[in-house]
């Protein structure tokens, strides 16, 4: 980051020629923010990176099931840490039972879709915080 920070003066004077509004440049050790306030080129202040959510989705249409139809208790509850490929779902689609699986690792933010609902391709189905 200090090699992008000596290069500040030379990127606001690049940016005051253009018609760019916000340029953000980011390295592994950091990010550099500049914007214009009026006819002046500022360095902006890191925005707070807000925690990302990620939204797994029905991969196919069908019944969504929060536990397998021989069990009585679900396969994840809000607040249960799950690791990547965990089954957290069922979609019951005629006999057929397509497990809805975690791309990475994390902890079960919402559960969107309630018990024996008929769900859509790409319905949220839950939120996941990752790990």
């Amino acid at each position: 980051m200090q090699d992008t920070a000596l290069r500040a003066p030379q990127l606001a004077a690049w940016l005051a020629n253009t018609d760019i509004g916000l340029l953000e440049l980011r390295t592994p050790n950091g990010t550099l923010r500049l914007g214009r306030q009026g006819d002046d080129i500022i360095e902006l202040p890191d925005e707070e990176a807000e925690p990302e959510i990620l939204s797994i989705r029905a991969p196919s249409l069908g019944v969504f099931l929060q536990s397998h139809p021989l069990a009585a208790v679900p396969l994840v509850r809000i607040g249960q840490r799950v690791e990547a490929g965990q089954t957290i779902g069922l979609l019951k689609i005629g006999p057929l039972l397509l497990p809805v699986t975690t791309p990475q690792a994390g902890i079960v933010d919402s559960i969107h879709a309630a018990d024996g609902l008929a769900v859509g391709y790409g319905t949220p189905l839950f939120d996941l915080h990752p790990l």
